[in-house]
């Protein structure tokens, strides 16, 4: 008999606005990783675009993206 337990994954694209330098996004790529329940994470600087990959509450997961990104880059604003 198979007990086989899968944790779902959530990927989620959110438009940035005002990143200002390929250095920031960078921090800020970093800084979400460590957030704990995030698996993955990216930001481009080009695009203007955080993507985000989780197992967790995506809720809870982005108050503190929000706290991350302000710290990191205060003008910078996610667009929903």
């Amino acid at each position: 008999m198979f007990n086989c337990l899968t944790k779902v994954f959530m990927k989620k694209i959110y438009q940035l606005e005002n990143l200002d330098c390929a250095n920031c996004a960078a921090k800020i790529e970093n800084a979400v990783r460590e957030i704990n329940g995030v698996t993955n994470a990216s930001v481009s600087f080009m695009t203007q675009k955080l993507m985000i990959e989780t197992d967790a509450d995506i809720d809870q997961i982005m108050e503190e993206v929000k706290k991350v990104i302000r710290k990191v880059e205060p003008d910078c604003e996610i667009v929903l």
